[in-house]
């Protein structure tokens, strides 16, 4: 049985996002049907979109979903319908790397998140006849209803308004993961965070929950910066200053014990890589683009103990991390509603111009009157 439904589809590399009807198949095994009431728009979708995915187009983005399960299919115990779940990365939770506790890294991951197409190979959206890239990240949320599997998503209390939790599914996992999970930074220790954007500023966010003694931001915007502080930066710094590594490493007295990279440009890595302190860990967290391209780093700079890690999705377990963030926000100490903007589904191409053009830290497309299957 297929439901139609609306859906914003990729026809053309740095096309516009067109909604048009497509044919939702019902969910398979394991799987679930879930009516999305919003949707935030990641860095990651805007990578792909520019073709970094390199796969055949019209392709449904979108890995940030929220929404009320409507059905479940054969296999499913955890969820029923009317839960309210937040859709993050798929894991197949039985792999090595999965049992480790480290979902993110899943043997099976690339498969069945950014090939477009679920772990088999097939495509859970038809439109005009023709199967459309339509299980991203298994849930493809830029659309009224998706299907996603059981693994990837998360219920959650309802109350929570979907433009909060939305962003939840990637960039805030992303960025508080890496400084909670990844880093396990601990109170008194001292984080740079290059690039204040979605994932930087959960990670300031996230570095003050720690209780890092001193936390910097760098970013080409005085308004960000500005908000960093809001949020928990004890020190900004335009990334257009002059000698701006030799600064940094002055303030902190020879080099700070974390450091991230949340933009995706190698010289901007080295920027983080070269402040952070002997023993030091400089994380990796921005997706290059299509390029692809190489960064270069001193031999010494690792000799003496400085690592250097990438770091996917926080390295965070969304079914544990996920109700973990949302406590902190309901004790006011991580305020999601000072990054996430709304938007009508239908604004979609507005949204990723306000990202594109750093307008929107945080766009959220709401779903509201799509039509139901």
């Amino acid at each position: 049985m297929r439901h139609s439904v609306r859906a914003a589809l990729l026809q053309e590399v740095n096309g516009p996002f067109v909604i048009d009807e497509v044919e939702l198949e019902s969910p398979r095994a394991n799987e679930l049907l879930v009516r999305v009431t919003a949707s935030g728009v990641c860095h990651t979708d805007l990578t792909y979109r520019a073709g970094a995915g390199r796969f055949p187009l019209p392709a449904v983005l979108g890995h940030e979903g929220t929404g009320v399960v409507q059905a479940v299919g054969e296999g499913v115990t955890d969820f029923a319908p009317g839960d309210t779940v937040v859709l993050s990365y798929f894991s197949c939770r039985a792999c090595a790397t999965c049992v480790s506790g480290h979902p993110a890294y899943c043997q099976h991951g690339p498969a069945g998140n950014v090939s477009g197409a679920r772990p088999d190979g097939s495509f859970p959206m038809r439109w005009k006849g023709q199967p459309v890239r339509s299980s991203f990240f298994h849930q493809s949320s830029f659309a009224t209803h998706v299907l996603a599997h059981q693994h990837n998503a998360v219920k959650v209390d309802a109350s929570v308004p979907p433009e909060l939790l939305a962003p939840l599914g990637c960039g805030f996992q992303t960025g508080a993961g890496a400084v909670l999970e990844a880093f396990r930074l601990q109170a008194g220790q001292q984080l740079a965070v290059f690039g204040a954007g979605a994932v930087g500023l959960a990670a300031i966010m996230a570095a003050r929950v720690a209780g890092a003694s001193s936390v910097i931001a760098v970013d080409l915007s005085p308004e960000r910066l500005e908000l960093a502080r809001e949020l928990g930066a004890t020190d900004t710094f335009l990334a257009t200053e002059p000698d701006l590594t030799k600064t940094i490493l002055k303030r902190t007295r020879g080099g700070v014990d974390f450091a991230l990279e949340c933009v995706g440009l190698p010289q901007v890595l080295r920027q983080a890589f070269d402040v952070t302190r002997s023993l030091g860990t400089c994380g990796l967290l921005g997706l290059p683009g299509r390029d692809n391209p190489n960064v270069t780093l001193p031999m010494m700079g690792l000799l003496v103990g400085r690592r250097l890690v990438g770091i996917l999705e926080g390295d965070a377990d969304p079914k544990l991390f996920i109700p973990r963030l949302i406590n902190l926000h309901a004790e006011g100490r991580f305020p999601l509603e000072r990054l996430s903007c709304p938007y009508p589904f239908e604004a979609i191409n507005d949204a990723v111009h306000d990202m594109e053009t750093r307008t929107a830290i945080k766009p959220v497309l709401l779903m509201e009157g799509g039509c139901s299957p």
